[in-house]
């Protein structure tokens, strides 16, 4: 039966340095079968005082690992696996790898772009997602929240000297992986352009604005995913502010009357009525054009919610 012996490892809270030493002669014949999570060995050595070694060295954003957090650790955890044969054929031997760091002083979960963009004659625009405190005065200390509470997710987008702009979220999900694939499960929040489907179930809102070129949406701790990694997959807009229409709106759900609300203006809620069937656009151009517009994805967590205790 396969073995890994730990020989060394240093650690640090960026990178990971793992010095394994195998003893099974069969790995030895493939040591390209050896995985670090999704990542090959870095180098393999048949011929090391200790016998055959492979050495792995990546980043802890790498190869795979999961990360938790708590309000004194970040925890990160991963397998090295030997799969002689590939998915989806199981591993033969896996040998568990755990790193514990204390969290540091201010430490909250990153936001992520996968683009970046400028307006073309205005300069470059700066756009940021953040998790703020219960207050808003300030950002989360914690990215743990009970089922129930509110996750008050603060976006914006630094106008410097361009004409005014609305930000607005066109979509959100949530998923347990930090990319998207077609297979992936997830939960959505904002949909048809604007709408907060996530409030018709729940109590989560946009909140008024204090400024056009920010938004936050205050989003009430949901089962989906409940004690996992969790992360908020959002596209962002920023418009002008004097071009509402279906395509480019922020829509909250009224309980008490039933019917969906105009965050920046209820008395132009009628862009909103589509929300419960298909809000249509205005053409790829609308959304493009310059200096209308400019569309950024991004991404938010690592959050966990957790079940409330009895």
């Amino acid at each position: 039966m396969a073995v890994f012996y730990l020989i060394h490892i240093k650690q640090k809270l960026d990178n990971i340095f793992l010095t394994l030493w195998k003893v099974d002669k069969s790995m030895t014949g493939n040591p390209s079968r050896l995985f670090l999570g999704s990542c090959f060995a870095s180098h393999f050595s048949n011929q090391s005082n200790e016998g055959p070694v492979a050495d792995f060295y990546y980043g802890l954003n790498d190869c795979g690992f999961r990360r938790m957090a708590t309000l004194k650790y970040l925890v990160y955890e991963n397998k090295l696996n030997y799969r002689p044969l590939p998915k989806p054929h199981p591993p033969s031997f896996s040998y568990p790898v755990r790193c514990v760091y204390d969290r540091p002083k201010g430490w909250t979960p990153a936001f992520q772009s996968s683009s970046a963009g400028s307006i073309q004659g205005q300069g470059e625009l700066a756009f940021n997602m953040a998790i703020l405190n219960y207050n808003f005065s300030g950002p989360a200390e914690s990215n743990v929240f009970p089922l129930g509470s509110f996750v008050p997710i603060w976006a914006g987008v630094n106008q410097q000297a361009h004409q005014p702009l609305l930000l607005l979220l066109e979509e959100c999900v949530a998923s347990t992986t930090l990319e998207i694939y077609p297979d992936t499960l997830t939960y959505p929040l904002i949909t048809n352009k604007g709408c907060l489907v996530d409030g018709k179930t729940s109590f989560s809102t946009f909140l008024p604005r204090h400024h056009s070129s920010s938004i936050i949406l205050n989003l009430q701790a949901f089962r989906f995913a409940v004690g996992q990694e969790v992360y908020i997959h959002c596209k962002l807009i920023a418009w002008d502010p004097d071009n509402l229409n279906e395509a480019k709106k922020a829509c909250n759900y009224n309980k008490d009357k039933g019917e969906w609300e105009l965050l920046d203006d209820p008395f132009q809620s009628s862009v909103c009525q589509c929300c419960d069937s298909t809000c249509q656009g205005r053409g790829k151009r609308d959304t493009e054009s310059a200096p209308q517009g400019l569309v950024l994805k991004s991404v938010l967590g690592p959050l966990t919610f957790t079940e409330v205790s009895p």
